[in-house]
């Protein structure tokens, strides 16, 4: 059924690595009201460490619903559906009733379990033959189950629940063990093509050596989780028995909520990890071997490639450079972000030469794992808006490569660009970025994509829309478009093809002599 202009609203709790928001939309996608509480991202006990206190994404979580439920745009009554949607591949361990064994372990964590025996038998033997045994043997060193196993074995026996932060969340939520398929994006053993746990046999089973018995059931986004606890309707002030349902991970929900919903879109993301995600109905790998991860559209995939710590280095800008802006930031009630704008219009396109390739972190295939640390050269730094402007652009080249490569893999040419995340607050990051892809860039009604995306599967989960494709033509709006300047984009499609395209190739031997000698990025 459409959605009629009514009192139903739908309130969507987003999980993220520095905060958690409670998000209140109508059936047609307005935000009503929202509370945001930071959250420390993590706490690092030991060098390249990363957890945190799984309680208190669950006491946060409940002070962002009551927080949101005082605001008097927001009626109790009339909320018909809770949704969730977290960061990505923050793992929780569990006991048999749910009690934390250890803290969770977030995404940004470093540690690694390196010397673990390779992939027995013929599937070995084939990796190997293929050239993807460091790429397994990564994904195995990465994997959290193999560094508990292996460091904490007492917590490792005790183990009932091997959890996603979404599915430990659900379970205070409902007193269920179950999760969305679409939010399983992480070291686990799942099917990405069938979008369930793997098969027994699978390969993945020994990689990531957990038992099937602690899994969460799995069900499609859009699907009832289950109904909020009394419990949970005390931590949270929504009244019991409210219907949970089933979303995706927030860059699913991201991209959903940012309305790129074919392969002709691509959804921009200048997040910690900027992303660029195309939304596909065939199980297509973006990269070979990699696979796509589950669209918040049941049965349908998002194909992302991914640059590691991108809008991080915007952050790490912000801290070591940005001291002005952040000040008056603070005594004007805007973002950083707007402000630095000042600083990208004091350079010139192409920052008088000044390039950078932003590989801070090691990727799986495309850059390699030998690919760590960002190379800046070609040019001065005569300001800090000299070095900005050349992030900016950096980020926007990487981006503009990995929308190159999905749209070689699909067939189908990417026509436009929708763009979310902190940094699409910036109107000079999102004109530079139209100018260096050469396509118009859109930017949704709200900046809340993510929590937007996650409403929609609420929304079609309840009934308010027919299916997602129809509520999110009800619910996601364009809210401004930047169209590129030609000239500029001349500039720039110049240094892409001639500097920036033949960059990764020319110094990966140089960053595998780095690996040599120093033996880092390990492997």
């Amino acid at each position: 059924m459409n959605a009629a202009a009514g009192p139903e609203q739908i309130l969507a709790i987003d999980v993220g690595t520095q905060s958690v928001r409670a998000l209140a939309f109508d059936a047609r996608g307005a935000l009503l009201a929202s509370a945001r509480i930071p959250i420390e991202p993590y706490v690092s006990a030991h060098p390249g460490w990363a957890e945190q206190d799984p309680d208190l994404y669950w006491r946060t979580l409940g002070d962002a619903c009551r927080r949101v439920l005082a605001d008097p745009a927001v009626h109790r009554d009339a909320i018909v559906a809770l949704t969730i949607t977290t960061q990505r591949s923050t793992v929780v361990v569990t006991d048999e009733t749910g009690r934390p064994l250890r803290p969770a372990i977030v995404w940004l964590d470093q540690r690694r379990t390196d010397g673990l025996p390779f992939i027995p038998g013929t599937t070995g033997l084939a990796f190997r033959a293929l050239g993807l045994r460091e790429t397994v043997m990564g994904f195995m060193a990465d994997c959290e189950a193999n560094w508990i196993r292996s460091n904490e074995p007492e917590a490792w026996r005790a183990i009932r629940h091997y959890l996603g932060l979404s599915g430990y969340l659900v379970h205070r939520l409902t007193g269920r063990f179950a999760d969305s398929a679409a939010a399983q994006v992480g070291y686990l053993p799942f099917d990405f093509k069938r979008q369930a746990w793997a098969a027994a046999g699978d390969w993945k089973w020994f990689a990531a050596p957990v038992e099937p018995a602690w899994l969460p059931d799995l069900v499609p986004a859009t699907a009832r989780l289950g109904e909020l606890t009394a419990e949970a309707a005390e931590a949270t002030g929504l009244p019991a028995g409210l219907s949970v349902i089933a979303a995706a991970a927030d860059k699913a929900c991201e991209v959903l909520g940012s309305g790129a919903l074919g392969p002709d879109m691509a959804s921009l993301s200048y997040g910690t990890t900027a992303t660029v995600n195309t939304t596909t109905a065939r199980y297509i790998e973006p990269i070979r071997y990699v696979p796509p991860y589950p669209a918040a559209i049941p049965g349908e995939w998002t194909m992302e490639i991914q640059v590691y710590r991108g809008y991080w280095m915007v952050e790490w800008f912000k801290r070591e450079f940005g001291h002005r802006e952040v000040a008056l930031a603070g005594e004007s009630g805007v973002e950083p972000e707007v402000l630095f704008d000042e600083l990208v219009r004091a350079v010139p396109a192409g920052s008088m030469g000044l390039t950078l390739q932003p590989y801070w972190s090691p990727g799986v295939r495309i850059p390699g794992p030998e690919a760590k640390g960002a190379i800046i050269g070609f040019g001065d730094v005569h300001t800090r808006a000299h070095l900005y402007r050349a992030i900016l652009e950096g980020l926007a080249y990487a981006l503009r490569e990995g929308a190159e490569r999905t749209a070689g893999r699909t067939g189908v040419p990417i026509t436009s660009l929708r763009i979310a995340g902190g940094g699409s607050r910036s109107p000079a990051a999102v004109q530079l970025t139209a100018d260096i892809f050469g396509l118009p860039v859109g930017r949704a009604h709200t900046h809340e994509a993510s929590g937007l995306g996650a409403a929609i599967d609420a929304a079609v989960g309840v009934g308010l829309h027919r299916d997602v494709r129809s509520a999110a033509a009800e619910m996601v709006r364009v809210g401004e478009v930047r169209d590129p300047d030609p000239a500029t984009h001349a500039l720039y499609d110049e240094l892409y093809r001639g500097v920036y395209r033949r960059m990764y190739g020319r110094l990966q031997p140089l960053y595998r002599e780095i690996r040599r000698i120093t033996g880092y990025p390990p492997g």
